[in-house]
């Protein structure tokens, strides 16, 4: 429910955006905008200032719980989201120039400088960070760089998985960036053998746009490649040092594409730009070890009656662990590859561990503590980590994170939980989510 919840709020934001065009101010139009506004500012005022999550990002929930600060929105809003689909493109595309076909001077160099700014952008995270921290285990890993010399294809499912929300957006302009996603998620459908037919004509749409201020320098001098691009058979045979030639060329030119063309920028969550494999996909090369296989599955069946169930900390039946055994046992690879992978690790805590906990679900489990009026702010906020811990990481059986920020920000389990026996309580709760990704 709860990125559920942040993609209706992202939506509602773009909305809000694109009604400030001219051409959307009428009385009703202008109405509902309002109602958007409102129900934004509401939903931002609503959060817990205390929880620590809220307090790293306090300068934007202060900023946009003010109704007024909506009155002429950016691409501000989307530039998180965005930048986390660039990440996640260079890493994709990263894994695809390791074959040997590519293996060329210009390519190799490319390849080179997309692992570089991809290591630069991990490291430059911010490690205090609570969300960085519930990811900190990948983030070490992919701040390394010769942890990119050789990708497998399950390195890019967690990096875009891991990583890619984390990513900081850069002060660079949005129209630009949007054009690098979609020159990106091109390079890559043609490393992917896939089609590109929408991106292409969102290409061709853009370049037309900056072409029609021609009379502006910066863009006269590039009407050789602009006229090669909209007049030729040039894009459609490029390859990959072509796209980038066009990419580094023509992004700082798409700042002057008249408002009015707005309507050609590419949504950069549609096809093109997050390549979906399908499941004849985990055949292939890509994904020839079973590790990648499995969690691959996962990943993309959440809707699966059992995984739903693990995410939701409903208690799992014989029946269900029977169903995952289908699953990953038959379907995916074998016994012998899972044991091969995971040991005797329960089936039902492998797939939770992917998926984590639904946030209401993980709040329901601790409600008692949560709701009880008599527990101080210091109990309410460890208790709030814990729930935040589990929704990230599915489960808690390593307690001694406990002994670590952000659970001893107000002191030690015995200096916050005098009565211990409070504890106990809460100890037991974290018990029984993780009982309930075995079977009863």
């Amino acid at each position: 429910m709860i990125a559920l919840q942040g993609a209706i709020f992202h939506l509602k934001v773009q909305i809000a955006f694109k009604l400030q065009d001219l051409a959307y101010q009428t009385t009703n139009l202008i109405s509902f905008r309002k109602a958007l506004v409102e129900d934004m500012v509401g939903k931002v005022q609503e959060l817990n200032r205390e929880n620590f999550a809220v307090r790293q990002h306090l300068k934007y929930a202060e900023l946009y719980s003010n109704a007024d600060n909506y009155n002429a929105l950016t691409y501000t809003a989307n530039m998180i989201a965005l930048q986390g689909a660039i990440f996640h493109l260079k890493a994709q595309i990263a894994f695809k120039l390791q074959d040997l076909a590519y293996q060329t001077t210009d390519l190799i160099s490319f390849r080179k400088t997309l692992v570089e700014d991809m290591v630069h952008k991990v490291q430059e995270l911010n490690k205090e960070n609570f969300a960085v921290r519930q990811h900190l285990k990948y983030v070490e890993r992919y701040a390394e760089p010769d942890s990119y010399n050789a990708l497998t294809y399950e390195d890019t499912l967690l990096m875009g998985q891991e990583l890619a929300p984390l990513i900081t957006p850069e002060e660079d302009d949005a129209k630009a960036l949007r054009f690098d996603a979609l020159i990106y998620g091109i390079e890559l459908a043609y490393l992917a053998g896939k089609k590109y037919g929408k991106a292409r004509s969102d290409l061709f749409k853009k370049v037309s746009a900056v072409a029609s201020v021609a009379n502006i320098p910066e863009i006269m001098a590039q009407a050789e490649l602009i006229d090669k691009i909209l007049h030729t058979d040039y894009v459609e045979n490029a390859g990959i040092n072509e796209f980038e030639h066009i990419r580094e060329n023509l992004r700082d030119l798409m700042k002057y594409i008249p408002q009015t063309s707005v309507r050609y920028d590419t949504n950069f969550d549609d096809e093109i730009l997050s390549v979906d494999w399908n499941e004849s996909d985990l055949e292939n090369d890509d994904l020839k070890n079973y590790k990648a296989k499995a969690e691959f599955y996962v990943r993309q069946h959440m809707d699966n009656v059992v995984i739903a169930k693990l995410k939701s900390n409903v208690p799992l039946t014989a029946e269900d662990v029977q169903a995952l055994e289908k699953i990953l046992w038959s379907e995916v690879g074998t016994k012998q590859d899972y044991e091969a992978e995971y040991g005797q690790k329960p089936l039902g805590e492998f797939v939770r561990e992917i998926v984590g906990v639904d946030m209401n679900a993980a709040k329901e489990a601790f409600a008692q503590y949560l709701n009880d009026a008599s527990l101080d702010s210091r109990q309410i906020y460890f208790v709030n980590q814990i729930v935040e811990y589990i929704v990230h990481n599915g489960m808690m059986k390593d307690m001694s994170v406990l002994q670590e920020a952000p659970f001893t920000d107000y002191g030690s389990i015995v200096e916050v939980f005098t009565d211990l026996s409070v504890w106990a309580g809460i100890r037991q709760a974290i018990e029984r989510v993780n009982a309930n990704a075995l079977a009863a």
